[in-house]
């Protein structure tokens, strides 16, 4: 669908201002991957100016929402398969072995980060989409065919994950030009999906293997996110136009100079390491610790549905007291609910109320990610796909190197006690990264928005 033309009278956005502070009116662009673009008097350059909504940019956040649904909604359910793995499919393995195809299933999604930025900014969303909907679903069909650990390995862990790397992260970026000032709930409503889909697909999955068998629990979800992907590939493209040229190495460098862009990229790694584990594990430890199995089974979608109210909420207060205000309030909440109430009780309730306490808060850290980036990332927006990319690969290594920490945690001395503090501390590390970005930008006046 192309983006309709605007101009200082059109009902769906206010007239844009050119940077001088003038008004121009916007006109459409005839490729549909440059659907907006306003010339510049004198110098006959040509820049953008977001419209900040309209139609065009909400059905872009339909399609990413889609691609939300299917990718960290997918993501968010790796605890189902992680205890169905260890305990029944692949129960002759250990569970540090088994974890190992949820490590590189984390890796793989966000590893490829950079690459699909640099594919992002030279080609646009376009062929990104199509062959990562074609990897992903051809990987998890190919998972439903699974008998042995190697096959789940590399269908799961690899294939569908780097399918999956190539649909969410083209669509998150693509948001971000279609939205200023709205740009927070743009993105509260967008990660709704990966909250829903962690509700919906641990259900689903739980429900149909014993009454239809893995296989074909795995291909029903297989199509069901078919039918979002469609929706996604026909609906998300960038707002600012690629730039099919090739990047130079000062290019590539440039963020890693920046220290801001550094302390997020320190941020995002170091909470990496407490988030995953209430995940990974929250399920898998309270039938550990006694908590009846027809609650334990809905723990993980208890948390992903508490993380839709917090990934709406506080996208929608980032744009009232800024993105980085919110983001290190709810981020420290989340380990201190670690160090709190998933640390010094196993009880039923008190797992309940964790998760709901700990989905809610943790929401923030996918939510809000991207627009730290581009709080601190040049006015252009030229390189966003890369700089993007470079805070998904530090989240990767995270994730990669997280399920075996744990699993070595856990088979030594330091059992569920040592888990749960060596997530609490790194949430509370990485709050405090992005913490020193917000003190060098406005000081420690608690009343400035950034």
């Amino acid at each position: 669908m192309s983006a309709p033309s605007i101009s200082e009278k059109s009902s769906g956005t206010d007239a844009a201002r050119t940077a001088d502070g003038s008004n121009s009116a916007l006109q459409h662009n005839s490729d549909p991957e440059m659907p907006v673009q306003q010339a510049e008097t004198g110098d006959e350059k040509s820049s953008l100016v977001s419209p900040d909504g309209g139609l065009a940019a909400w059905l872009v956040v339909l399609g990413a929402w889609c691609t939300s649904f299917c990718s960290f909604g997918w993501l968010n359910s790796i605890g189902v398969f992680q205890e169905y793995y260890q305990n029944d499919l692949l129960k002759q393995y250990s569970p540090s072995t088994v974890s190992w195809i949820v490590s590189l299933q984390i890796f793989f999604i966000l590893g490829m980060g950079p690459v699909v930025g640099m594919i992002y900014d030279r080609y646009g969303t376009r062929w990104l989409l199509l062959v990562g909907t074609t990897l992903h679903i051809l990987g998890v069909m190919m998972t439903s065919l699974g008998k042995e650990y190697y096959q789940i390995l590399l269908a799961q862990g690899v294939c569908s994950a780097i399918g999956v790397s190539a649909i969410f992260q083209p669509a998150f970026t693509a948001v971000n030009g279609w939205f200023t000032t709205k740009r927070g709930l743009a993105f509260g409503v967008l990660v709704t999906g990966s909250s829903t889909g962690g509700v919906v697909l641990p259900i689903m999955v739980q429900h149909l293997i014993p009454r239809l068998g893995f296989g074909w629990a795995m291909r029903i979800c297989g199509f069901t996110m078919l039918g979002l992907l469609i929706i996604a590939n026909l609906t998300v493209r960038p707002f600012y136009p690629p730039r099919p040229q090739k990047m130079e190495t000062a290019e590539m460098i440039k963020p890693l100079k920046e220290l801001d862009f550094i302390l997020v990229v320190l941020g995002a790694f170091f909470f990496c390491y407490g988030f995953f584990p209430p995940i990974n594990y929250i399920q898998v430890g309270a039938l550990d610790a006694g908590v009846n199995p027809n609650l334990s089974q809905y723990l993980i979608p208890i948390l992903n549905a508490a993380s839709l109210f917090g990934r709406l909420t506080t996208g929608i207060a980032s744009d009232r007291l800024g993105a980085y205000n919110i983001f290190v309030v709810v981020c420290t909440l989340s380990g201190i609910w670690i160090l709190t109430i998933w640390l010094t009780n196993t009880g039923a309730a008190a797992t309940v109320i964790f998760a709901i306490l700990f989905g809610y808060s943790s929401a923030a850290y996918v939510s809000l990610l991207p627009h730290l980036i581009m709080v601190i990332s040049p006015k252009n927006f030229a390189d966003i796909g890369w700089r993007t990319g470079i805070v998904f690969l530090a989240m990767a290594v995270g994730g990669f190197t997280t399920n075996p920490i744990n699993g070595a945690i856990m088979e030594n001395s330091g059992g569920w006690k040592g888990l749960k503090i060596f997530s609490g501390v790194f949430c509370l590390a990485g709050a405090f990264f992005v913490l020193l970005v917000r003190v060098r930008r406005v000081g420690f006046n608690l009343f400035v928005k950034i």
